[in-house]
């Protein structure tokens, strides 16, 4: 027993160690919210976790299909399942980041300073669920479709999920209402594009490009060790 676990340890310690790294930021995170409630006394920021419990869903749905053992056959109908409702939720991990708008509010009971890096830790390990989901359903589609495909799949959630942060930032929709309202917010979605504001355009444009370089970036570092690597074996 205990070597069948030292043996899957070896064969997937990276993955294992990314999955504990994001586990013990997320804690790490509502810790740094817990000490701000006891120095507060106020509740402020409080959804905060409830974001960050929001973009675990995509994680875990990338992982468990990028670790599922599939046939061909059953490829064909779990992915597009799971790339669906990866895709709904997949916005709520970025979404953190325009959070740090908070802090032109009034919210004064803690130092300023305090406030920011509690934004930081939550934005951060939001943002790496997002990445590193993003990653995990890239390679599913390169490693069943193709290279060319995968980094169109980049593309379009870079598109689709920059909308996604501004209608529910700025318009209050959630990923919940794509269930509870799906006509009212397909025809809301259709009227807006069919006249989009300058604000929403400027908006999801700058997001994209910063979203899309960062990703870019990311995964180009963690090639750049694979070709070390590879140069030096």
């Amino acid at each position: 027993m205990i070597r069948r676990f030292i043996d899957y340890f070896s064969h997937n310690k990276y993955r294992l160690t990314m999955f504990a790294l994001l586990a013990g930021a997320t804690v790490f995170s509502v810790i740094v919210w817990r000490v701000r409630l006891e120095i507060s006394g106020s509740g402020n920021y409080f959804f905060l976790i409830w974001n960050l419990f929001l973009a675990w869903i995509p994680f875990i749905i990338s992982y468990f299909t990028y670790t599922a053992q599939l046939t061909r056959k059953q490829s064909y109908i779990v992915i597009p399942i799971a790339a669906f409702f990866w895709l709904i939720f997949f916005p709520n991990a970025p979404y953190i980041l325009t959070d740090f708008q908070q802090l032109a509010g009034n919210w004064r009971d803690v130092p300023v300073w305090y406030d920011v890096m509690l934004l930081i830790w939550f934005s951060f390990t939001g943002l790496m669920l997002g990445m590193t989901s993003l990653f995990m359903m890239q390679e599913i589609i390169r490693r069943e479709f193709g290279r060319w495909p995968g980094w169109g799949f980049v593309a379009m959630v870079t598109v689709l999920s920059s909308v996604g942060v501004y209608v529910g930032r700025f318009l209050r929709w959630n990923s919940w209402d794509i269930f509870r309202d799906f006509s009212g917010m397909a025809q809301f979605a259709f009227a807006s594009a069919q006249d989009p504001s300058l604000q929403s355009i400027v908006f999801t444009s700058l997001f994209s490009a910063f979203f899309l370089f960062l990703y870019v970036t990311l995964y180009t570092f963690g090639h750049l060790l694979s070709e070390r690597r590879n140069q030096a074996s």
